[in-house]
């Protein structure tokens, strides 16, 4: 894996480094070129009132938005697009912009269910290729307050990068009481039907 685009045939449209860190650790060659889309704004529009597309779908959605930026300017190449939403009882959360907000997100989420939607595409010039989505449902703990306080002391910054401020793969693993679904799509990409499409295509080896 490379951080700019190159010679190989798959690119990543993501900046995302669990997503980066997940098709590194299968073996997979590929190089990174995040979007530029004004992501905040399409969820805006994908979620203001009135809209009526379901949380997995503007997963997608925005997935597909990624990859069809960066197969404009690699028309040749393989662009896997991912992205992922939090459903919070049919409220998206997108990732807190403070430490402040992580606060009131994790307030929020405290003793109740959420689900995590993850959707992936592949793109080539103008086509998309592939498209899938996936979902987790996973249960925060009444925590206290005086946790709540040293973690996000623990982990800083850190909770600015993930949607519910909260990375499972880290400290965030002690935040909940029962996770039901698949531990990629939580980490924010199928990557297991992901790499049955690359090798059906031939983009990686069988």
């Amino acid at each position: 894996m490379t951080t700019n685009a190159g010679p190989a045939s798959l690119i990543l449209a993501s900046a995302s480094k669990a997503r980066c860190q997940m098709l590194t650790s299968a073996g997979i060659e590929f190089v990174v070129q995040p979007s530029d889309i004004d992501e905040a704004a399409v969820r805006q529009v994908l979620d203001s009132p009135g809209a009526t597309m379901p949380p997995a779908d503007v997963a997608l959605v925005l997935a597909e938005a990624k990859a069809a930026a960066i197969a404009e300017q690699n028309p040749d190449k393989l662009i896997i697009g991912a992205d992922q939403v939090l459903d919070l009882e049919g409220e998206i959360l997108s990732k807190p912009g403070s430490i402040a907000d992580a606060h009131r997100q994790l307030k929020a989420l405290r003793g109740r269910t959420h689900e995590l939607h993850s959707g992936v595409c592949c793109v080539r010039g103008d086509k998309t290729l592939w498209r899938h989505t996936a979902s987790a449902s996973l249960t925060v703990r009444e925590f206290s307050d005086r946790f709540l306080q040293d973690y996000l002391n623990r982990e800083g910054e850190k909770v600015c990068q993930s949607v519910g401020a909260y990375q499972l793969e880290g400290r965030g693993a002690q935040l909940f009481s029962k996770i039901d679904g698949d531990y990629f799509t939580i980490l924010g990409m199928p990557l297991l039907p992901l790499l049955n499409f690359l090798r059906e295509t031939g983009a990686i080896g069988e």
